[in-house]
């Protein structure tokens, strides 16, 4: 067995949960009224997934760690693990006490767990007096003890501690747990009156999200980042208690520059993100997310993808620009080339692609002998027709059989009948064209044909 012992600050007790779990599942914290809280973790079967106790440490507390920013201690059991915790935490007392004054560090014990002082072990706690006056100032003088006198005047939980220290009891605690959704409030050291400063506070709750995200192996696709204001009324108007904004992405995400980079265009709006008051509070919430498959790159250097993708620009400029400013094409379940797709915001074309996949029961396909145009004219040109052949800058013609299409039969009156037979055609002065007859109804008597689209 290997544990951890770590006791970060208390405004990073939750950061250092989060980021411990990444790399076990046991987790917990162990509180003691007189030493705080202490995080330990068991991380014998991480060993090698991490690649050896060591590796596993860096990653953890990062390259240099000694100046992690915590104090930690590793042993073979956790009581040791917070017994030599404890040590280094009155180390560190002593010496903030000598204001600055050079004292030589005590040095550990190195016989464990007998040379360990008795304060160190919280089951010893509410007896020190009465050990001391036996004469037992170590975990060793308090195990040299018999069992049944010992159980009988102090109570089986010492021996318990005392079993467990020596790995000759298993240790069993309330493993910290991830709730299903993320959901964190950070009261704030001074009132926020502009969106900057809230963006200063929305970084540290990124931070935890990101930690929860790889921790559930989840990709980000919405979040909710809510402010509390401070004042109920504003120059004789009622104000809400709360503001907030959506942030939504269009793949899963544990990036979070990305996320900064939306949230920062979406405070930097007035129209979506105004403080009505000064904020007191902030709170940042997942609202939907998605298991996360890893990101994927080729070994190849000349194939990795170089700055930001497609979809976080896209994302990027709607919150810059509004959501009604940045349209994208969405596709439709429809033959007719003129219906094959929608231009819809971008914030919403996710939705909308689903909406036309789902409602046809399947994904949008297409003959695979039918070659579409590279460019398609909005509306279809009216031809000339000469002698049966039609005309566009002189006479065209035709290079393909006909390509029937027949729909719209459902769209009512809004949309006509479309009976069309497409071809290909060519022309001595604009090329490779896209043309098409209409199948003649009782009510027509000459056949109508139009271009629609143009080859490049």
């Amino acid at each position: 067995m290997h544990w951890l012992a770590l006791c970060p600050l208390e405004s990073e007790r939750s950061a250092w949960a989060l980021r411990a779990l990444r790399f076990t599942p046991r987790v917990a914290w162990v509180e003691d009224p007189h030493w705080g809280a202490a995080l330990v973790l068991e991380v014998s079967l991480s060993h090698r997934l991490w690649g050896g106790p060591q590796r596993l440490q860096r990653r953890l507390f990062g390259r240099n760690m000694p100046d992690a920013g915590v104090e930690w201690s590793s042993s073979a059991t956790s009581l040791i693990a917070i017994a030599l915790l404890r040590l280094k935490l009155q180390a560190r007392q002593k010496e903030r006490q000598s204001k600055g004054r050079s004292a030589a560090p005590e040095p550990l014990p190195q016989s464990l767990p007998q040379a360990l002082p008795l304060i160190t072990l919280s089951a010893a706690q509410p007896h020190l007096a009465t050990l001391a006056r036996m004469g037992c100032s170590t975990w060793g003088d308090l195990r040299a003890l018999p069992r049944a006198g010992l159980a009988r005047r102090f109570g089986a939980a010492l021996v318990d501690a005392l079993d467990a220290a020596w790995g000759e009891r298993p240790e069993a605690y309330p493993w910290i747990t991830l709730p299903e959704r993320f959901d964190h409030k950070l009261e704030l050291p001074a009132l926020a009156t502009s969106t900057p400063e809230l963006l200063w506070a929305a970084q540290r709750l990124l931070a935890l999200l990101q930690a929860w995200l790889r921790a559930r192996q989840q990709g980000l696709l919405a979040l909710e980042l809510e402010w509390t204001l401070d004042l109920k009324r504003h120059n004789g108007v009622a104000l809400p208690p709360t503001q907030s904004i959506v942030i939504r992405t269009a793949q899963p995400t544990q990036g979070m520059a990305h996320l900064r980079r939306l949230v920062a265009e979406h405070l930097a709006d007035p129209k979506r993100s105004n403080l009505a008051a000064p904020a007191n509070a902030l709170r940042l919430r997942s609202l939907e997310t998605a298991p996360w498959a890893g990101a994927s790159t080729s070994l190849l250097v000349e194939e990795r993808s170089q700055g930001e993708r497609l979809h976080e620009l896209v994302e990027r400029l709607c919150a810059r620009l509004g959501p009604g400013q940045v349209l994208v094409p969405v596709p439709q379940a429809d033959h007719r080339p003129e219906c094959m797709q929608r231009w819809v915001s971008a914030q919403g074309a996710a939705e909308q692609q689903s909406h036309a996949v789902g409602k046809r029961g399947g994904p949008i396909t297409t003959t695979a002998d039918t070659l579409y145009p590279s460019w398609l004219l909005s509306e279809p040109l009216p031809l000339q027709v000469l002698r049966h052949v039609p005309q566009f800058h002189g006479p065209l013609q035709r290079l393909t059989r006909a390509q029937r299409i027949e729909a719209g039969w459902w769209s009512g009156a809004a949309q006509p009948l479309a009976q069309r037979d497409y071809y290909i055609a060519r022309s001595e002065q604009a090329g490779l064209l896209w043309i098409y007859r209409e199948r003649p109804s009782p009510e027509q008597d000459a056949v109508r044909w139009f271009l629609h689209g143009v080859f490049a």
